[in-house]
């Protein structure tokens, strides 16, 4: 593709009309016009306007040097941005026989929400991060928040200094909060071993010739497998859990380990169920080692074959597990001095509206601090760690929820990895099972098992109801997500996001930590089944 304009020089034809040329390689645009410049100057001012012309041509030569080297630049990432598309595009070609999408020039940024049968693509890609990581201004502003991280550390360390004369290294929160760690590690094996046998040997039960009724003795023996299963995650960690105490962090292992285990053995089964059934006479079952290698990669989505990476970086690995440790210390450091001394003494003064508002914006920055830490820590160091173990080529675990200007396009940009199983299992099924113009039920199903789930979550980790998640999560997000949808664009929708995001991450902050602490000033005298779904933050003043 050619240019026009600063890629070509004026010079004066042998007719006295300016003439364009392509400039020489290596040679600054406009290079032509310095030895004419240098006479203009040379023989209108004398020797201070020859004394300078140096000055000005240099300036000149260094100014179209930096013009062709970010022109070039922009060409390369553009090429690459281009390069990507077309590969997505040709990955997702439908088959042979089957229909073409008509796709507006206008609504390219819908397609995925539009095709119906479209599957999730893997190719070899680095994360967002990874990438804006390799411009110097991006590095530079991680740079200055780790450089605030230590200020504030030193900070609250010189007033503990001061105040007591001596420096406070507390870690009894993350002490406590990794409590019986090994117990929690310890279930997860049974819990691993379950979900690597009991799927697979189920799928080759099925896989079997159906020739009388040995098929269906095998099938039945399949589905009552898959039951046993099904209770060993369901009920193994949470009588762990409760009958042990675990706390917190030692919970989220827990927890976190059986959502991704029951995720991950359903979409196994269902990828590779319908191959088998609708197979002929020679049914062919996944290989044991591709479903071992998908229980371990980063992605809730079975293929037989994933883009894998040449080698194994070591250093890029160590790099991101010491900087998932470091959120995790910052974490900690941020409820131990932020949130504790705020909310350990809140339950026994008064309610008041004015104590519940001033608690809530009091913890929007460290909620805010706290949902950040979280997806630098997991969404970006600790399953980039795995994946560069793995060699797992497809990186886009995020993509860039920064910039979204409605709740819509965070939702489906915030955690990708969760975003495309609830895509793909829950809201095309679902419009396969109800017709393919319910979209707005389908939609509202995502929600309601995504609530769901994240709200169980919360009440495993910290061991009580209480619906603020689901609240939060189904009936406000789910109506900013269909307001504020994906024609809002502009700065202030994007500020208004993050606005939003900010009060709910203090709104969470601040119930969940009453209701902790609530719990434990206010010990219910009996057990009882309301006892244990009413917050009891509302009732206790102690």
């Amino acid at each position: 593709m050619e240019a026009s304009g600063p890629c070509f020089r004026r010079r004066e034809g042998l007719e006295g009309k300016p003439e364009h040329r392509p400039s020489e390689e290596g040679e600054p645009p406009w290079g032509r016009w310095e030895g004419a410049v240098t006479e203009s100057l040379g023989g209108v001012g004398g020797s201070t306007e020859t004394h300078k012309a140096p000055d000005l041509v240099q300036w000149t030569r260094h100014m179209e040097a930096m013009k062709t080297q970010l022109l070039e630049q922009a060409q390369g990432q553009l090429m690459e941005l281009l390069d990507r598309a077309v590969w997505e595009a040709v990955q997702s070609y439908p088959p042979q026989g089957g229909p073409l999408l008509s796709i507006p020039p206008n609504s390219l940024s819908k397609t995925k929400e539009s095709a119906v049968g479209k599957r999730k693509v893997f190719i070899i890609r680095k994360s967002l991060l990874d990438e804006l990581m390799e411009v110097q201004h991006f590095r530079t502003i991680y740079h200055m928040f780790i450089a605030g991280l230590c200020v504030f550390i030193i900070s609250t360390l010189a007033i503990d200094f001061i105040d007591e004369g001596r420096l406070l290294l507390e870690f009894d929160l993350l002490i406590f909060s990794f409590g019986q760690l090994p117990l929690a590690l310890v279930t997860w094996v049974p819990m691993f071993l379950s979900t690597l046998l009991v799927p697979y040997q189920a799928l080759r039960l099925w896989a079997r010739p159906r020739a009388g009724g040995v098929w269906t003795l095998g099938a039945g023996l399949g589905c009552t497998l898959l039951a046993i299963h099904i209770m060993v995650l369901g009920v193994l960690p949470v009588h762990v859990a409760v009958e042990h105490h675990l706390p917190p962090a030692s919970r989220c292992v827990l927890v976190f380990e059986q959502v991704r285990l029951l995720m991950k053995s359903y979409s196994f089964l269902r990828e590779a169920v319908p191959g088998v059934l609708r197979g002929g006479e020679e049914i062919r079952a996944p290989s044991f080692s591709s479903y071992l290698y998908f229980l371990f990669c980063p992605t809730l989505i079975y293929r037989e074959i994933y883009p894998r990476t040449p080698h194994i970086r070591w250093n890029y690995v160590a790099k991101n597990f010491a900087q998932a440790l470091g959120c995790i210390l910052y974490a900690c450091f941020i409820l131990s001095r932020l949130c504790v001394p705020v909310f350990a003494n809140m339950s026994r003064e008064p309610f008041s509206p004015r104590a519940l508002m001033l608690s809530v914006l009091h913890a929007t920055l460290p909620g805010i601090f706290m949902l950040l830490l979280i997806f630098f820590a997991f969404l970006h160091c600790w399953l980039n760690a795995f994946a560069e173990m793995l060699r797992f080529g497809d990186r886009m675990f995020y993509r860039d929820w920064w910039n979204s200007t409605s709740f819509s396009n965070y939702y489906r940009t915030w955690n990708v990895v969760v975003h495309d199983w609830l895509y793909s299992y829950v809201y095309q099924d679902g419009l396969w099972l109800i017709g393919g113009r319910a979209r707005k039920a389908a939609m509202f199903g995502v929600f309601l098992v995504s609530a769901i789930v994240h709200e169980y979550i919360f009440c495993f980790v910290l061991g009580f109801f209480y619906p603020v998640m689901l609240m939060l999560f189904l009936v406000f997000g789910g109506l900013l997500n269909f307001m504020m949808h994906d024609q809002h664009t502009g700065p202030a929708w994007n500020v208004l996001m993050w606005t939003l995001l900010f009060l709910g991450q203090g709104i969470q902050v601040s119930l969940y930590c009453q209701e902790w602490y609530a719990r434990r000033h206010c010990p219910l005298p009996q057990t009882t089944f309301w006892g244990l779904v009413t917050p009891r933050s509302w009732s206790c003043h102690t």
